[in-house]
């Protein structure tokens, strides 16, 4: 049954190294990240299930231990989804397993120094359907006696002239609606967003913030909205669920 869940974006300027210069701009943001993590362990949960957008080669199941890194954003930073070690992993810290979103959140766990339950990552598909988003969080939930989330995933890329998909009148109602969604822990109307205006306004969340949906079902979860923003043109939404 799902205790908590935690709600945050997954940029990799969230992580200071990448964001160098800008790192200021965001500390409110992890600050935010920080205190939802806290709700998490609060709960004291059996098992953590970190979600998050993924593309084709990052979908499915990470392992505790899995590998992440930001080398590819031209940093020499690695992590790892909490304390334990890879079990499929060969000794190549090159090759790391983790879908960006994921990597964030270890990152974010490795700061707040998570060692409070087994911890499994995974990495959902943009296009995956909102019933089959709301089917995998049901599992979940059903997975242990006390199931905590931590969601990954950013709001509407379109609030701006200069966000990455140019400026969209839509994007800044959308938002909106998320974020009023996961401030009340609003569960049907997530469940309700719309895939194909999520996708047109590059909402990576959609289906991670819908398989918390159907994970959240009959849970009579409470919600809090800790952060709402969009520094670069795209939505940042901080929440927690208890």
């Amino acid at each position: 049954m799902l205790v908590a869940a935690a709600v945050c974006p997954c940029p990799p300027l969230l992580v200071p190294e990448v964001a160098a210069g800008a790192a200021p701009e965001l500390d409110a943001a992890r600050a935010a990240c920080t205190d939802a993590l806290g709700v998490l362990a609060a709960a004291r949960p059996d098992l953590l299930v970190v979600i998050g957008p993924a593309e084709q080669g990052g979908r499915g199941t990470h392992a505790e231990g899995a590998r992440g890194s930001f080398r590819g954003f031209g940093v020499d930073v690695d992590v790892r989804l909490g304390p334990g070690s890879d079990p499929g992993g060969d000794g190549d810290e090159s090759q790391p397993t983790l879908p960006t979103s994921l990597s964030v959140a270890a990152w974010l766990l490795a700061r707040t120094r998570w060692a409070h339950a087994p911890i499994e990552g995974l990495g959902v598909g943009e296009p995956l359907a909102a019933e089959r988003c709301i089917e995998v969080g049901r599992d979940i939930a059903a997975r242990a006696g006390r199931v905590a989330l931590l969601v990954m995933g950013d709001a509407s890329a379109c609030r701006t002239l200069k966000a990455p998909g140019y400026l969209d009148e839509r994007a800044a109602p959308f938002d909106a609606e998320v974020a009023r969604a996961l401030g009340a822990a609003d569960v049907p109307a997530l469940e309700a967003l719309d895939a194909e205006l999520a996708y047109e306004l590059k909402a990576s969340g959609r289906a991670p913030w819908q398989v918390l949906a159907g994970a959240a079902e009959g849970a009579g979860l409470g919600g809090e909205l800790l952060y709402e923003d969009a520094p670069y043109g795209v939505g940042y939404m901080v929440a927690a669920w208890s």
